[in-house]
This record gives C-alpha cells, structure tokens and sequence, in this order.
C-alpha cells in the first residue's frame, strides 16, 4: 500500500501541448502542472524536453532573436538546423524549452515556442501531410536543493538550470499522464498530377520575368 501511494503521488502531474495558429507557421504552446510533487520543486527550474520529427522544425535565428529580448528561452539539439531542407532530407530535433511560472497557478507552468511545418514530397491524392508530435518530458533541475528520489529520476541533459551559458547541473525526469498522447500538425502538400502544370507555369513565368527586366535594363541602363 505504502508503494502504490507514492507512484499515486508521483505521477500527480499533467502536460498539454496545443499547436496554435494554422499553415506552415504555428506556435507550440506547452503547459504542466506539477500537482502533489510540485512541493519539492519549489525554486527550481522546470523545462519541457520535446523531439521535433523532420517535418517540423524551429528557426534558430527567430529563437536567437526571441531569447535577446527574453521571450523565450530554448536549446536546440543539433544547434545547426537547414531551414531550407524539405521533410525528406532533414532528420529529428530535440528541443530542451525552458517553462515560466504561470501567475494563476503556484504549481502551474508553460512556454511557447516558434515552430514551423516543412515542405513535403507531393502527394497522390490527400492535400495534407501529417506531422505527428508526441507528448513532452517534464524535466527539473534544482541546482541548490535534492527532490524525493521515489518521485524524481536523474535524466541525461547537457544544459544549464537557467537556459544561459551556465555550467549544466543535474536535471530529474518525473514520469506524467498527458491530457493527449499526440499532436498532429497538418501541411498543406501538392499533388502529383499538378507536377507538369507547375513547371510549365514556372518556366513561363521565368521567361517572362527575365525578359521584362531585360527589356528595363536595355531602355533605361547607362551603357559605356
């Protein structure tokens, strides 16, 4: 009895993550409640530790400038990411999102976070590509005090408490019940049998393009 009571108290927590917005350019808005344990991190720093699959990613030049004016603060994993690559040539980011206490609730917290949807191979015949994103991992890390060790567990994170460059220090993972197990993020995607009218019209409008501006620089360029 005295085993299950503590799991019982353990897992008093919950997550949710909403993607917000619509199209290729979304906002990841993730919240957590710590709830009974939530008494032994007071003072620490909690963070939700998310794996991007490759059909989504977060520009780290947005988040760099996000984190200058204290908007949000984030490490990436890889901190190199191509932008320009499509779904099929890129591969999984592991995102660490440093959280803020919510004021209407003392063992509330959340943090949203720039996200944006790639571009994916055409389609046969659906207009949209799912992207599945899976529940977070809460993680607190308390640079100056111990948790339960029957509620925490020491997870492998190479970061700081405060999301600047600091030392890292020991983060503790708490197992958590989502209120959903997944989000699925829709891009818009085209259709094979559109492959051949695109071109054509990419070609025309190339030629055409080139031809005005070839025509403005004959008439009104300074030749010597």
């Amino acid at each position: 009895c005295i085993i299950l009571g503590v799991q019982a108290a353990c897992q008093d927590a919950a997550v949710t993550q909403e993607l917000l917005k619509e199209g290729f350019h979304r906002d990841l808005l993730v919240k957590v409640e710590l709830g009974v344990v939530g008494k032994d991190a007071a003072g620490c720093a909690v963070a939700a530790r998310t794996r991007l699959p490759p059909g989504i990613y977060v520009d780290p030049y947005e988040l760099a400038s996000l984190q200058q004016h204290n908007l949000t603060k984030a490490v990436l994993i890889p901190d190199v990411i191509d932008v320009e690559a499509p779904e099929y040539l890129a591969t999984d980011l592991l995102v660490l999102l440093y959280m803020e206490p919510d004021p209407q609730c003392s063992r509330c917290f959340k943090a949203a976070l720039p996200v944006h949807g790639r571009y994916h191979r055409p389609a046969e015949e659906s207009e949209e590509a799912l992207v599945v994103l899976k529940s977070p991992e809460v993680l607190v890390c308390c640079c100056d005090s111990r948790l339960a060790a029957e509620c925490w567990k020491p997870a492998e994170v190479e970061a700081p408490c405060s999301g600047k460059n600091d030392s890292p220090c020991q983060w503790y993972s708490i197992t958590h019940k989502p209120a959903y197990e997944e989000s699925i993020l829709q891009v818009p995607v085209g259709l094979r049998q559109h492959s051949s009218l695109v071109c054509v019209v990419t070609l025309l409008a190339t030629v055409l393009c080139s031809t005005l501006i070839l025509a403005a620089v004959c008439k009104y360029g300074h030749f010597s």
